[in-house]
């Protein structure tokens, strides 16, 4: 098997997934904390699939934080596929969460200028939980290809 920046079992690997978790982490913090967002369906897609990026995320960091404390092999082809599979989907699961809430959130503050008939809306907390949870996208991405080349 191939050695990789990010592979799992590696302390490269988990700061890979503390990254993940933590901007999964943010970016439903600053959602949830932001006035009415669960009246748009986008931004509960969002905190949805920011949630399940942030279990994937911890679950996978306490199997590198295991392997490395027992100085395990993570990169069994069996292994790989189930964290391949699942870094795939999640990583599609963000990018379309991020992407939607972008659209939405462009939607009332460029090209309607909805936020400034409501003020209690809080547009510049959508801004930032759609900015987090592409920074998000990005690292499970990185993490999705590191598998797959693992893998080939």
């Amino acid at each position: 098997m191939k050695k990789m920046i990010g592979s799992p079992g590696t302390m490269s690997g988990l700061i890979l997934r503390l990254g993940q978790c933590a901007t999964a982490a943010a970016s439903i913090g600053v959602m949830v904390s932001s006035y009415d967002f669960s009246n748009y369906t986008a931004f509960c897609f969002l905190v949805a699939s920011m949630g399940l990026q942030l279990i994937w995320s911890f679950g996978l960091a306490c199997l590198d934080v295991y392997a490395i404390r027992r100085k395990s092999d993570l990169r069994s082809p069996i292994l790989l596929s189930l964290f391949t599979v699942g870094d795939w989907v999640t990583a599609l699961l963000a990018l379309a969460a991020a992407c939607s809430s972008a659209g939405v959130t462009v939607l009332f503050t460029k090209d309607t200028e909805f936020c400034r008939q409501q003020p209690a809306l809080s547009c510049d907390r959508f801004q930032i939980s759609v900015g987090l949870s592409f920074f998000n996208w990005f690292l499970a991405a990185i993490s999705s290809h590191t598998m797959f080349w693992i893998l080939i």
